[in-house]
């Protein structure tokens, strides 16, 4: 019988699959998934990618990420950061809509997705955020292509974009059909306490203004409106054992999904108040890096699966713009490119598995947003994946980070398992550290609602 020809077999990794981890070839075709199997001797391929001795995971989705283009490129493009991912093992980006002008309009959106278009190396969407001027909008702009849904900011923004208001906060959640996405800080204690940071004027007393009281009034605050509005949440970057707390009491009695839940990694890496001493404002960001009681809850957290997505929340700004005096630093860090290896580490520590982290970065996004064909190697899916060596040690440095904003936070730490090749649509293109071919990202599809 005459071969069926292919575009790519991956062979002898071991894959993870929703069944379980398996050493296996994975067939690829037309950028899907079309076989996998114990013997692929009945295709011959363009392309063979030896997986012998390594693993292979779905590309990992980084559902929330601020790449600043457009109106704050010497900080972050969608050219630059979308390469910092590929390097790290990431094929898909969900990115924020506090740029310059901010996404809050079907016009804004469109740019992005112009500009992506010619410039990604991942798949890509856009948030669309509310403000009280674009209610009216918000259920046309949620179910434009290319957009998971609405994003909200209670705290830590600016302009048009932050929604302190509950009336205008009730207004918005009743317009949403997808799942909003929600930045929960109580922006009148933040306002009211920040003159206790700058009477500090240290970075180690940024989870003092920033507190947990600040977090967890806007979590409730917003979980009940979501009650009386039937809207569905999706709370980001939670920091704190007492939001975890009130957030897994709440999954318990609402309906399955209807509110889900974020975490990073920078909160399971670092904790206070060493991570300030030794790094200064370079860990500064909002909501901030916790004591380790907190990292202990987030973990319980990850464990009992009140934690539904970990993302990276990567914001970057440049070194000169961090070295400015606290409080006048601005809060926020690169971590795309690191996200897949740091998490890895976890798993060398004992303290992940590669099924977990695939539950928290591939099919969670999925599930939680509704993107379409990703997230699981499985028949019929998108082509998308992360060849790692779970034996490589590394360590991470400023200098070989492809963010425009040049530098990391992790700057020194040694890392043990590492993205080796991404496939993207069925198509090597990074291998070994290296860029292969040109930007080929495409917008990311979402089920209807």
């Amino acid at each position: 019988m005459r071969p069926q020809s292919v575009d790519l077999i991956i062979k002898h990794a071991q894959v993870v699959l929703p069944s379980g981890t398996q050493t296996c070839d994975v067939v690829c075709r037309s950028g899907k998934i079309v076989d996998i199997t114990t013997d692929s001797r009945g295709y011959t391929a363009q392309q063979e990618l030896d997986g012998h001795g390594q693993y292979l995971l779905p590309g990992v989705i980084d559902s929330q990420v601020h790449f600043r283009e457009p109106g704050l490129e010497h900080k972050e493009t969608i050219a630059t950061g979308t390469k910092a991912a590929l390097l790290g093992g990431v094929t898909s980006i969900i990115e924020m809509p506090n740029t310059t002008p901010p996404t809050t309009s079907e016009a804004a959106l469109q740019q992005k997705l112009d500009i992506a278009a010619d410039s990604a190396r991942t798949n890509y969407a856009f948030y669309a955020g509310a403000s009280a001027d674009n209610i009216e909008q918000l259920a046309q702009l949620e179910q434009l292509p290319g957009c998971p849904g609405i994003k909200v900011f209670m705290g830590s923004s600016f302009g048009s974009l932050l929604v302190d208001d509950t009336q205008v906060l009730r207004a918005i959640l009743r317009q949403c059909q997808r799942r909003v996405a929600v930045h929960a800080e109580d922006e009148q204690r933040l306002r009211a306490r920040k003159a206790l940071a700058v009477a500090s004027g240290k970075v180690l007393f940024h989870p003092e203004w920033r507190d947990v009281q600040s977090a967890l009034m806007a979590t409730q605050r917003v979980v009940e409106l979501a009650k009386e509005t039937n809207a569905k949440l999706h709370l980001l970057h939670i920091s704190s054992a007492e939001e975890m707390d009130f957030l897994r009491q709440q999954k318990r009695l609402l309906p399955k999904g209807k509110v889900t839940v974020e975490t990073l990694p920078q909160y399971l890496h670092f904790h206070a108040p060493d991570c300030y001493l030794q790094r200064g404002s370079r860990v500064q960001m909002n909501p901030p890096i916790r004591e380790r009681y907190h990292q202990h809850a987030i973990w319980d957290a990850i464990h009992d699966d009140t934690v539904d997505v970990m993302a990276t929340d990567h914001a970057p700004h440049t070194l000169t713009e961090k070295d400015q005096a606290y409080p006048y630093s601005p809060s926020g860090m690169p971590g795309v490119q690191t996200f897949l290896p740091v998490l890895l580490n976890l798993v060398n520590q004992g303290k992940l598995t590669l099924e977990k982290v695939v539950d928290l970065v591939c099919e969670g996004p999925c599930r939680v947003l509704g993107i379409q064909h990703k997230g699981r190697i499985e028949v019929g899916y998108d082509a998308d994946f992360v060849l790692v060596d779970m034996t490589r040690k590394e360590t991470l440095l400023d200098q070989d980070m492809a963010s425009q904003s040049g530098w990391t936070p992790y700057h020194g730490d040694t890392v043990k398992g590492f993205p080796v090749a991404t496939i993207l649509a069925g198509n090597v293109v990074m291998q070994d550290g290296q860029l292969v071919g040109l930007p080929s990202g495409c917008p990311l599809e979402f089920k209807a609602c």
